[in-house]
């Protein structure tokens, strides 16, 4: 006789839900990155799309800074975008990304349920993703090159293990499954770091939120060694290449540090975005309120840093006035770490892009400071239980469809994806050939030209070529192995504000552009064409032929 066993009905359940709210996360994801249009921001135009082209093809050791002194950040982080693009058809490349990016909701809602306890009512962590799901930054980078919202995944997860289980990590069987989430935890925050280097300050404000587990120092050392093993996974092969190339891991950056030779020895830091004293600090949240945008280049409208900061105040004036504590251990350690990454990233960056991480986790901080400010009033009776439990649900639901209606995303630059970048390049260009880039964002131009070709960017502000150096050596030694295309600058068809356009640069290597023969263009991006000009040496206008005998003549 066949004894049939009875499957418990919570497991099953919990398995449909988790699948359903992955799937809804990554078709929002999908579905919004179509309805946005096709990416064409500027970091994209300037390094994104290189940076993956030069990692597949060995380009490195070839061309010299395309898109300048960006072109020496970790170019791994940018290699899953650049395959979808240039492996899929419009949009299809682009609702793949999106559905990846969406991913993140699925992971706030894990970071929600850990905060709340799974017995709660699934309000809590659905208001939670519908929160997260509008949020402005995290909008604007959906199916973007952005690698912001795609190192929010692995950071969003690790933060989710971090309040997985309970902090009783000495009872006897927890201790080693607590320590296998802080090791986890740490490999994925620190890979993200390894791929982002701007994502330390989450590895920051986890440090300070173990202070408050009940083993701190085993803690650390655990997530720890997780997150030294995770940055040396991502980002240890490139900051070798660095140091091996030009004598720094993190080159051109804190060369005050290292002083390569390549880079000026002086910090390279935007300071555009950063607080002026402490009083504009503290009122940042309450600018993003109301609209304003010190943090970023394009307007945005974001209420909530400005609610967690009030919910925050009116659960600590609850706890007073109630005399007992209203926020549990794991809600005190989620705010050690939310404001322990908010200050670095304060104090060193100030660009809200790189706060995605934030801007996602305040979701479920939102939800669980309205669940603690509302539980401190309710009685002791199952009546009054009930009633309680049911104004936090129409609080949740009213704060959550509030936050959603006054956000306002920003934007990086989209194209319709009914007329998608594919720009046709002209007979002429077709032949491999080398190219001085003059002006920047030029380096989403190298991948659509003919293989074999060079391209040397010689007017980086930031991160000028240094005569005598390794990259000016690479760039005389091409001048000098000519190719069947000849010689061309690339630049702007009109002039850009700020990016003014220098041909004196050319003059550092004997040449100028050829009078007598018609400059081509190239479609771009963003609808400003690229100008494309043969170069002859400056003493010297019998070699044009020789220099480019495909080119057009006038």
């Amino acid at each position: 006789m066949v004894i049939a066993r009875k499957i418990p009905a919570m497991p099953v359940v919990n398995l449909v839900v988790v699948s359903g709210v992955i799937l809804a996360a990554a078709l929002a994801g999908a579905l919004y990155a179509f309805h946005a249009g096709e990416d064409v921001n500027w970091d994209w135009q300037n390094y994104h799309d290189y940076a993956g082209f030069a990692l597949l093809h060995g380009r490195f050791d070839v061309d010299v800074a395309p898109g300048g002194f960006q072109s020496y950040l970790n170019p791994l982080v940018y290699l899953l975008p650049y395959l979808a693009r240039h492996g899929l058809s419009a949009p299809w490349w682009g609702i793949v990304l999106g559905a990846l990016h969406g991913l993140n909701l699925a992971l706030i809602y894990w970071t929600a349920r850990n905060l709340l306890g799974r017995t709660e009512s699934p309000v809590g962590p659905l208001a939670a993703v519908v929160i997260a799901a509008s949020g402005p930054m995290t909008l604007s980078e959906v199916g973007t090159s952005f690698a912001d919202i795609l190192t929010a995944l692995p950071i969003v997860a690790g933060v989710a293990l971090l309040f997985a289980g309970d902090d009783q990590g000495q009872k006897p069987g927890r201790a080693p499954a607590q320590a296998r989430r802080l090791v986890i935890a740490g490999l994925l925050i620190g890979a993200a770091t390894g791929l982002k280097l701007t994502n330390a300050v989450f590895l920051i404000g986890a440090g300070i939120s173990l202070l408050l587990m009940m083993r701190p120092l085993p803690a650390l050392l655990c997530f720890g060694m997780g997150s030294g093993l995770g940055m040396l996974a991502t980002g240890g092969a490139w900051a070798f290449r660095l140091w091996r190339d030009f004598g720094s891991p993190l080159f051109p950056f804190y060369n005050t540090i290292f002083h390569a030779n390549e880079a000026p020895v002086e910090s390279i830091v935007d300071t555009r975005f950063m607080p002026h004293g402490l009083l504009d600090a503290l009122a940042y949240p309450f600018y993003w309120l109301v609209g304003k945008h010190p943090s970023s280049e394009w307007s945005f409208r974001d209420p909530r840093f400005a609610l967690v900061i009030v919910l925050m105040l009116l659960v600590l004036g609850a706890s007073i006035w109630r005399r007992r504590e209203l926020l549990g251990r794991k809600d005190r350690r989620l705010l050690f770490f939310f404001w322990g990454s908010y200050i670095p990233w304060l104090v060193a960056f100030a660009i809200q892009r790189y706060a995605i991480v934030l801007e996602l986790l305040s979701a479920p901080l939102i939800v669980l400071l309205l669940t603690r400010l509302i539980e401190a009033w309710h009685g002791e009776s199952d009546a009054q239980r009930t009633t309680s439990s049911r104004r936090l649900q129409l609080a949740t639901i009213a704060v959550a469809l509030a936050t959603t209606l006054w956000s306002e995303p920003t934007d990086w630059m989209r194209r319709p994806w009914s007329d998608p970048y594919r720009p046709q390049l002209a007979e002429a260009l077709q032949i491999p050939a080398t190219f001085l880039l003059l002006q920047k964002p030029l380096g989403y131009v190298v991948p659509l030209l003919p293989e074999g070709s060079r391209a040397y960017q010689i007017s980086d502000v930031v991160l000028p070529v240094v005569p005598g150096g390794v990259l000016d050596r690479r760039i005389r030694a091409g001048l000098a192995q000519p190719l069947p295309g000849g010689l061309w600058a690339l630049y702007f068809a009109e002039s850009l504000e700020g990016n003014p356009l220098r041909l004196d640069l050319l003059d550092t290597y004997d040449l100028k552009i050829d009078p007598d023969r018609a400059c081509l263009r190239i479609p771009g991006a963003d609808r400003i064409d690229v100008t494309a000009c043969q170069l002859i040496p400056l003493a010297s206008k019998a070699s044009t032929a020789e220099l480019n005998p495909a080119a057009p003549r006038n």
